[in-house]
């Protein structure tokens, strides 16, 4: 028998195949690092050589248990990590295994999440993982924690109005599908008490809420007696309370969004309420100041601005065609200063900010919304001229009242010495009246259009 040059080939082939196969299907080595240092929220190994985002598994000191953490920075060979929970009986010296991803990887675990409808009425942590109690749904689709970026030219235009069934918004602040806002509100200003009335009587497909750094009695008040048994049915919650590491605050508001993107994704008009952009923003302060960035503004290192136009640009909306999603994001104000750099940078960002005012929720003015210091920028674009002429009349009206209301008040005011002033006294109880609304109170876009009517009937045109 002659073996010729090809037979050989042939046979190498088919052993360097058997070979590889072995190869890939043999268990995987395992890199090794140590522990050598931690300071504050931050540990230092050295060992093994990571990107930024891999996780680690850190050997505690019976043994057994495992504590998992991301790397968040890394300085000359050694790696920065962030552990995912508080984390007690480490010791100097403890073994670090990356977390292994898909085979061939050595970037760590990748971060692939639970999404799609099978979340509807579901409450979830940031890891995915369920905290009503209930399992997590066996046909629940997964996708990257990372949503793909689209093309801004490609994104449908904001033209189609969005009824959220409040009566001061829908009529004189009027929001576009696919519009982003920020709800900019102290403590105790109403602000849970206006997402829950937005939750329950948008007009939206599914509603995904982002709780993120809120304390964890306020989580259960929200979703039991804010959002309520018919609001949950079809929203999916997130929350990652004030308790939590700064790593899973940051990454519940990114897998709130990611669940909103996959929703949008199959052609649904998603509500995305985040609660709140300022806790997300702190959160990755914590992170930054801890591995040694400086700090820029007012203790925000710069990090921080950069990441949360890359949060709020994931929402918007789809491709022509697709879907939407319409995000309220919270903005606490630091003793009511708008000039907070969070609120600052929030509304360079944002399409929008309705502004919460303490003085009015202490006159048991609800919801509080200061029509004055608050805009839409896409409603130019969504209403007709003649409804235009009416939210401007109103607005000169009120804002012309309130300049004089400490004149009113002290009766310094002699009637008739402003006729544009005395239109104004005349129609503030009803414009008053018009932009108060009960909690239970749905109030449409029709109905808030045609009470704007109504109220400024005739007097635009003489104005």
């Amino acid at each position: 028998m002659t073996i010729t040059a090809d037979t050989l080939l042939a046979g190498w082939d088919r052993g360097l195949l058997t070979a590889r196969d072995r190869v890939i299907d043999s268990p995987r080595v395992r890199e090794r690092g140590r522990l050598v240092r931690a300071s504050g929220l931050v540990l230092e190994i050295v060992g093994l050589r990571l990107p930024l985002g891999a996780h680690c598994w850190i050997e505690q000191i019976d043994g057994r248990d495992h504590a998992e953490a991301e790397v968040v920075g890394f300085s000359g060979r050694s790696l920065l990590l962030m552990p995912f929970a508080e984390t007690t009986g480490l010791i100097p010296g403890a073994r670090v295994w990356p977390v292994l991803g898909p085979p061939g990887s050595r970037t760590g675990a990748a971060k692939s999440m639970p999404v799609g409808p099978a979340l509807l009425g579901r409450v979830l942590d940031a890891r995915g993982r369920p905290l009503d109690g209930g399992p997590l749904p066996s046909d629940a689709d997964h996708a990257a924690l990372a949503g793909a970026s689209i093309n801004p030219l490609e994104r449908a235009p904001i033209r189609n109005v969005l009824d959220t069934g409040i009566r001061a918004i829908n009529a004189l602040l009027t929001v576009g599908r696919g519009q982003r806002l920020g709800l900019f509100a102290g403590s105790g200003v109403g602000k849970s008490v206006l997402l829950g009335m937005m939750a329950r009587f948008t007009a939206a497909d599914v509603i995904v809420v982002g709780l993120i750094g809120e304390r964890g009695r306020e989580v259960k008040d929200f979703i039991d007696n804010i959002l309520g048994e018919a609001g949950l049915a079809r929203a999916v919650v997130v929350a990652a309370p004030a308790d939590t590491s700064p790593l899973l605050r940051l990454q519940g508001a990114d897998y709130a969004t990611r669940i909103a993107e996959d929703f949008r994704d199959r052609g649904q008009d998603v509500l995305l309420i985040m609660d709140s952009l300022t806790r997300y923003a702190m959160a990755q302060r914590e992170i930054a100041l801890a591995i040694g960035e400086p700090p820029a503004t007012k203790g925000y290192p710069p990090s921080v601005f950069a990441r949360l136009p890359t949060l709020v640009e994931r929402a918007g909306n789809g491709r022509n065609g697709g879907g939407s999603i319409t995000a309220f994001y919270t903005v606490l104000t630091e003793g009511d200063d708008q000039q907070d750099p969070i609120a600052d940078a929030a509304r360079a960002i944002l399409d929008g900010h309705f502004v919460l005012s303490r003085q009015l929720a202490e006159a048991g003015h609800y919801p509080a919304i200061d029509i004055e210091a608050s805009i839409s920028r896409a409603m130019t674009a969504l209403i007709d001229a003649t409804q235009l002429s009416r939210v401007q009349y109103f607005k000169r009206m009120f804002s012309r009242y309130e300049r004089s209301r400490d004149l009113i008040a002290v009766g310094a005011y002699a009637a008739g010495s402003d006729p544009t002033l005395d239109e104004a006294i005349a129609l503030h109880p009803q414009m008053e009246s018009f932009l108060q609304q009960g909690m239970s109170e749905r109030s449409d876009h029709h109905d808030a259009a045609a009470g704007l009517a109504a109220l400024v009937a005739g007097n635009e045109a003489t104005s």
